[in-house]
């Protein structure tokens, strides 16, 4: 590639001589508009400790017209109007987004990325045929070459749609981690649990295969951009007993617990008939909410449960395209939000929503609690910038990387995407936040940068050969059709 084309945007050139002490290279992107996507907490936080720029010096403003980021190796330096940037960063390489926004990378805070080798067997029924369909198949076709494949193609797919990180649930956890390391691209995975072994253990044992986790967790501790993961599946798939231990092996370890819970009406009632509390209830009973607790869909909760996950700091991970398609409903998130419940974005697995596609599922969250949420119609729930916020800055506190990641100010990842609104489905733009959500898509997305890594250019990944992943996928999807063990 050469190092003065990218994908379209105009490479100024540099400012002078570089700082003294820099380790690394800094690199200033320009673009029309720079949404930090911060609150005010941490806007006034990072003015004081870091000296944050904006407009008048303030830092505080939702957007900053003509704005800059100033990056060097894996952080971020410096944000603010351009002209201020760039003056405090002499000696940088200078890109011009023209028409761009930039803004911090998506979070997708729930999904199960291998199953792009799975899309499109299991479409147009409910959560408790589709699973029927799934399990087994994964059971007898899954293996640590398959998965890694699939999940290149899915981070290859994510990047494109511009998203960095992902909280997966998936088997063969370090084939999944291998195929992240290789694209540049941030997975919080772990062990997953179900009552009977998974594809990826022998052991039969509950207690063999929690030991054999403890030691998984333990060679993989948290870092400054990655938590360990404990994702027992649910509380229809796991017995209390195992969820109690299950818990106190994530507590050891410091590891998020990922589930899924209250995602239909029937899973609420198989629950409650069998333990006597619907899935979110049991929870909270077994102590499993906490700061570091993701639930995935919750649907169907009652307000006692929504003031448990509000109380215990446990976070939401909202997938709206996989409920809709398998017609679990529509979860109640202008209620959560009005507790006080941090509810992050997801796609759920390819093979159920069918694509990985964060920013579709920001749009159709926006419109959906408008028409369909349980207080009735209300344009005014949902509003672009609180949607922008779900897939951004939320995403990573569900995550337990706030400060880190969703949010463009000194110190956090240089994940960053520019997305291209100088397009005729987005002009004229009178505001930002509604143009990239009711008006943008992916396509739109032109440059991603991960950790200081420039992974898309000009709309195409720079480190994966795309011709790729379509083959990889049509020949796993082969080897899937004709496993002779198939169901």
């Amino acid at each position: 590639m050469n190092p003065t084309q990218l994908g379209g945007a105009a490479v100024e050139g540099t400012a002078g001589e570089p700082r003294s002490g820099s380790d690394a290279p800094r690199t200033v992107l320009r673009a029309e508009w720079v949404l930090p996507m911060m609150d005010q907490a941490m806007t006034d936080q990072a003015v004081t400790d870091q000296g944050m720029r904006g407009p008048g010096g303030s830092g505080a403003e939702p957007v900053i017209h003509d704005g800059a980021v100033c990056f060097a190796g894996d952080s971020i330096l410096e944000v603010g109007p351009a002209q201020e940037v760039l003056a405090g960063s002499p000696g940088a390489r200078v890109t011009h987004l023209r028409g761009h926004a930039l803004l911090p990378a998506f979070v997708n805070a729930h999904t199960h990325l291998p199953m792009t080798m799975f899309r499109g067997v299991a479409d147009d029924r409910g959560l408790e045929e589709f699973l029927a369909t799934l399990l087994p198949l994964e059971g007898r076709s899954l293996d640590e070459r398959r998965v890694g494949l699939a999940s290149w193609c899915a981070m290859v797919e994510s990047h494109r749609a511009g998203v960095n990180t992902a909280l997966d649930m998936y088997f063969f956890s370090d084939a999944v981690l291998a195929a992240a390391d290789r694209l540049g691209f941030r997975v919080l995975t772990g062990p997953v649990f179900l009552d009977d072994p998974g594809p990826d253990s022998d052991a039969a044992a509950f207690e063999r295969r929690l030991a054999a986790s403890a030691e998984w967790l333990a060679r993989h501790p948290d870092s400054p951009d990655r938590l360990p993961v404990v994702a027992p599946h649910s509380t229809y798939l796991v017995s209390p007993s195992s969820l109690g231990a299950i818990g106190e092996l994530a507590r050891d370890a410091g590891a998020l617990l990922h589930i899924h819970a209250s995602e239909t009406q029937a899973e609420v009632r198989e629950v409650t008939d069998r333990h006597g509390l619907s899935p979110v209830a049991l929870l909270d009973d077994l102590g499993l909410l906490g700061p570091r607790t993701v639930v995935a869909h919750a649907v169907h909760l009652d307000r006692g449960e929504i003031e448990a996950l509000a109380r215990s700091g446990a976070s939401v991970a909202h997938c709206p395209a996989s409920n809709l398609k398998l017609g679990s409903g529509v979860a109640p998130v202008a209620e959560l939000l009005e507790a006080g419940v941090e509810v992050a974005l997801g796609t759920d697995g390819p093979a159920s929503s069918n694509d990985l596609d964060v920013m579709g599922a920001m749009r159709l969250a926006s419109l959906l609690h408008k028409s369909a949420g349980a207080r009735g119609t209300d344009p005014t729930v949902l509003p672009a910038r609180a949607a922008l916020e779900m897939v951004t800055r939320n995403g990573a506190r569900a995550l337990g990387l706030g400060g880190r990641l969703g949010v463009l100010a000194p110190g956090a990842s240089a994940d960053m995407i520019a997305v291209d609104l100088d397009q005729p489905h987005t002009q004229p733009v009178h505001d930002v936040f509604s143009a990239l959500v009711y008006s943008a898509g992916r396509g739109d997305i032109t440059e991603v940068w991960s950790s200081g890594h420039h992974v898309v250019s000009g709309g195409r990944h720079t480190v994966a050969d795309e011709s790729e992943v379509g083959a990889v996928l049509r020949s796993l999807g082969a080897e899937i059709l004709t496993d002779p063990t198939r169901p």
